[in-house]
């Protein structure tokens, strides 16, 4: 069905890319379990506006995904759903996630307008910057101080901490993502980080890896984890570690085999606040 492609719920690693690093801020806010109606908005949520995503993403790429090897197939590039068509369920899928927003309160309400904005402004951004995957850390991201403002009615410091983690990370994973995609980025003049970042692309995703976990030591500390969450953050770095051989020698494949090997890292890292939670 190409709508069903459209939201790109033929292929779930973006839902679960997001839900990771959401529940993690659900359970950190609430520690432990945040209660079924605060799971469920979130969860729902989360699925929604990566649909929703993916459909204005589809629509800002109409005219370059069918010059683009892994894109050719996308129902907008074959014609099979029209422009028009995309922007209304963007429109729809949208809606859809703020209704389930409008159960918490007046601050999530709020975080969710900017949340919103980013998810639009993405696809447009690799026109006009090299840094697209900033743009999309940030939209990947809001689900964290939303899920604060909707457990505890505030966003505290340490909720952004948490923030600029999920960013560092969101950044390096999908430039894994854009060198699948850079020789014909290059061809088609779409930026991105992978283009920006050139020969230096493993240093700099490595630095990004490394700041990430310096980032979620600092996270173990300001929320007062234990040595369940620590044993979490070492396997996180040996799953990066694992990405960064993956990578050396840039073939598509094996960058987009890293890119999906993230799922395995948000799965860690939201094992081991549940199991530091569950056993305290």
């Amino acid at each position: 069905m190409p709508y069903w492609q459209l939201a790109r719920m033929d292929r779930p690693i973006g839902s679960l890319l997001l839900l990771w690093p959401t529940w993690v801020a659900l359970w950190l806010a609430a520690g432990g379990w945040p209660g079924l109606h605060l799971f469920a908005v979130f969860t729902l949520g989360v699925i929604l506006m990566r649909a929703a995503g993916c459909a204005i993403n589809d629509f800002a790429d109409r005219e370059i995904d069918g010059h683009v090897k892994r894109t050719a197939t996308r129902p907008l590039a074959t014609g099979n759903v029209t422009p028009k068509a995309a922007l209304g369920l963007f429109a729809g899928l949208s809606f859809a996630a703020f209704l389930l927003v409008l159960t918490t309160n007046q601050l999530t309400i709020l975080l969710s307008l900017p949340a919103l904005a980013l998810a639009f402004c993405y696809p447009f951004a690799k026109r006009h910057t090299h840094l697209p995957q900033v743009v999309l850390g940030a939209a990947f991201s809001m689900g964290i101080p939303m899920a604060f403002a909707a457990v505890t009615g505030e966003v505290p410091p340490q909720a952004w901490l948490l923030y600029v983690a999920n960013l560092l990370w969101t950044l390096c994973y999908d430039t894994f993502y854009a060198m699948v995609d850079r020789d014909d980025d290059l061809k088609i003049g779409v930026k991105s980080t992978a283009i920006l970042f050139g020969e230096m692309d493993r240093a700099m995703t490595a630095t990004l890896q490394l700041l990430v976990l310096m980032a979620l030591v600092l996270i173990g500390q300001r929320f007062g984890l234990g040595a369940i969450y620590y044993l979490a953050v070492t396997a996180i770095a040996a799953l990066f570690a694992y990405q960064q051989w993956l990578i050396r020698n840039r073939d598509r494949e094996a960058c987009f085999k890293a890119f999906l090997h993230n799922n395995w890292v948000g799965l860690v890292f939201f094992a081991g606040i549940f199991l530091h939670y569950l056993f305290n």
